[in-house]
């Protein structure tokens, strides 16, 4: 990549420059856009043409302001379908811009690196916010100080591994009522409510790759298994299809005891004193010594 051939290029004043885009989605799916008028292809990636996609002017500052921009496009089964923007698929999608000189693709410049906003639809068409770098600062930093654990099962802070026999299972749908209400079978050899709070992923199917919470799940009769879900996947899903469960966890001391034996990543704090103690009084029945709460 040579930044100063494309900036004397564009020095020139006459000059053979388009924008390409690479929109990476969270479950790895990476797609290129340019309008140019033919293919480029660069980084291992192919910029599509004829997808309709433009963008506006970008807005950057040198202060922690966040860079900021929009993309316009129409809805298609080629580019960006309105199925997969409702799926959620695109939900914080990382995009990076370019500008190209299409006659050397070698002769670019990155213009922006960011992620996907807001994205509305309307008359067959999207109109998508990208957001810069400095979004990310506008997320809140550092921990809750309370009882209940911090982490999310599986990630760094908590270091379990999921993958462990016993701490999740493939099963096929067997019925599914109202969207979100599934039938499993199989499941014998799981207790009752073991799922409960846990992760759902579809592996197969019109709403693969999409991963949504179990708000229940409930042991019956021979194997099978009630699993309620706290919403429906963007996308529907039909019996037949394949999902992954992860067991559940509540976050307190005690099941990550006893449920994980993973206490020693344990990101609460159990002997927090609580409201109650804020409110206690000096009492003749209780031993008044001047010791610890935790006994």
């Amino acid at each position: 990549m040579s930044k100063a051939d494309l900036h004397a290029h564009l020095a020139t004043g006459t000059t053979n420059v388009c924008q390409a885009w690479a929109l990476t989605r969270r479950d790895g799916v990476v797609m290129g856009f340019t309008d140019h008028d033919r293919d480029l292809s660069f980084g291992e990636i192919v910029f599509r043409a004829n997808t309709g996609l433009t963008a506006r002017a970008l807005q950057q500052g040198t202060g922690l302001a966040v860079d900021n921009t929009e993309a316009m496009g129409a809805l298609s089964d080629g580019a960006i379908s309105e199925a997969d923007i409702l799926a959620g698929r695109y939900d914080g999608a990382e995009i990076r811009v370019w500008l190209v000189n299409w006659k050397d693709v070698a002769d670019r410049q990155m213009l922006f690196r960011g992620s996907l906003g807001e994205i509305t639809r309307a008359g067959g068409a999207f109109n998508a916010e990208l957001r810069g770098l400095a979004e990310r600062l506008n997320v809140p930093q550092g921990r809750i100080y309370h009882r209940l654990c911090g982490a999310a099962l599986g990630d760094a802070a908590c270091g379990f591994d999921l993958t462990l026999p016993g701490y999740a299972a493939e099963r096929s749908v067997k019925a599914v009522s109202e969207g979100a209400l599934l039938t499993l079978s199989g499941m014998a050899a799981f207790e009752d409510r073991w799922f409960e709070r846990g992760r759902l992923t579809v592996l197969t199917g019109a709403a693969a790759g999409l991963t949504v919470m179990i708000k229940a799940d409930r042991a019956e009769a021979q194997g099978r298994r009630s699993v309620e879900l706290w919403q429906a996947p963007g996308a529907a899903l039909v019996p037949g299809d394949q999902v992954r469960l992860e067991a559940g966890c509540d976050r307190r001391a005690e099941t990550c005891l006893a449920k994980f034996n993973n206490f020693m990543n344990f990101r609460g704090f159990p002997h927090i004193p609580g409201e109650d103690w804020l409110s206690s009084y000096p009492s003749s029945a209780s031993v008044n010594d001047g010791g610890s709460l935790q006994r």
